[in-house]
């Protein structure tokens, strides 16, 4: 406990703050998308470019790959929650069918098995197949998120899970806490979306 306590304050004191400063922006990304406010993208716009260089530096490089890809994913997620010119509707919460998800996973699991083997034996990435699984999830859940398919928050309880485990291991404290703190926000985002889907269901 005592060492534990020592390598998290010796992170504190290096560079911890950049960290913290991504953690925060990324706790203000979820809370506004739990309220499908448009700002979340523009927090998690900064929060990936943050998370792009630490990730780098931790030798995470599907992770660091990822922040790039939530940065274009931000724009388009923007894009696909803001008001049509017509001031018709927004973009309504739905749901994937079965062979949605079927094909989703499908796709997970066959790319991380392909990029965790060329990473484990062609570079020194750390944790090559669980960084290739969070990275690949998150790739196909933050399009859920754009396109607000409601069992996306399902989809991030997995992969945070499993992100915990990762950041632990690569001594990134704050990152795991976040995605503790996800894992909280996740249930409020899974009940506030399914409301709304639910009135929207029963107008139909």
């Amino acid at each position: 406990m005592i060492e534990l306590f020592n390598t998290v304050s010796e992170q504190f004191l290096q560079n911890s703050l950049l960290e913290l400063t991504a953690v925060i922006f990324a706790i203000v990304y979820l809370l506004l998308a739990v309220k499908t406010n448009i700002l979340c993208w523009l927090a998690a716009g900064i929060s990936a470019l943050i998370f792009l260089y630490i990730f780098w530096g931790a030798k995470l490089y599907m992770e660091s790959g990822l922040q790039v890809y939530y940065l274009v994913m931000a724009v388009f997620g923007w894009y696909q929650w803001k008001l049509p010119s017509d001031s018709s509707t927004t973009l309504p919460i739905s749901m994937w069918s079965m062979q949605q998800h079927a094909g989703a996973l499908a796709l997970i699991v066959f790319f991380t098995f392909i990029s965790g083997h060329l990473l484990h034996s062609g570079t020194d990435a750390q944790l090559p197949y669980m960084d290739s699984l969070t990275t690949w999830g998150s790739v196909v859940t933050t399009f859920m998120v754009a396109r607000k398919i409601l069992e996306n928050w399902i989809y991030w309880l997995a992969i945070d899970l499993v992100s915990i485990y990762l950041y632990l291991d690569r001594e990134l404290y704050f990152t795991a806490i976040l995605f503790a703190v996800y894992i909280v926000i996740i249930f409020f985002g899974w009940f506030s979306w399914l409301k709304s889907y639910q009135r929207k269901m029963k107008a139909i």
